[in-house]
């Protein structure tokens, strides 16, 4: 016999997980975005190592 019918408390961990996952995928989407609008800057170089510092 098949467990098929979902009790109530997996439909409110399931609407709390999808919740949560979309909160992260936009933490994750903004992250990405500030990074490629700080590198797709036209003053961004990447710093000069010290050559004395070795």
């Amino acid at each position: 016999m098949a467990l098929s019918r979902l009790h109530e408390l997996h439909k409110r961990r399931f609407s709390r997980n999808l919740g949560l996952g979309i909160v992260l995928a936009g933490l994750v989407a903004l992250i990405f975005g500030l990074t490629v609008v700080k590198v797709s800057d036209e003053d961004f170089s990447v710093p000069a190592t010290l050559e004395g510092s070795k």
